[in-house]
């Protein structure tokens, strides 16, 4: 356990981790190393609001060119 390659990923601190490595990785089961570890493709669990996917800002940019193109015509009446 003592000679087992070290995991050296950064923590919190700013220190290398010191955990030994999962056999056949670089990294610890909490830093990478386990099976299965890391976000699923197509991960929705970033997905938290939509509030800045490229569909709603799209739709925000054609709501505010709207809102200005109105303004417009309006002061020229």
């Amino acid at each position: 356990m003592h000679d087992a390659p070290r995991c050296g990923a950064q923590t919190r601190t700013g220190k290398p981790c010191q955990a030994p490595a999962t056999k056949g990785y670089r990294r610890c089961r909490m830093h990478g190393g386990a099976k299965g570890s890391g976000a699923p493709r197509g991960n929705q669990n970033a997905l938290k609001s939509g509030l800045y996917t490229a569909d709603s800002l799209a739709m925000r940019r054609r709501v505010t060119q709207l809102i200005r193109t109105s303004r417009e015509i309006i002061e020229k009446i």
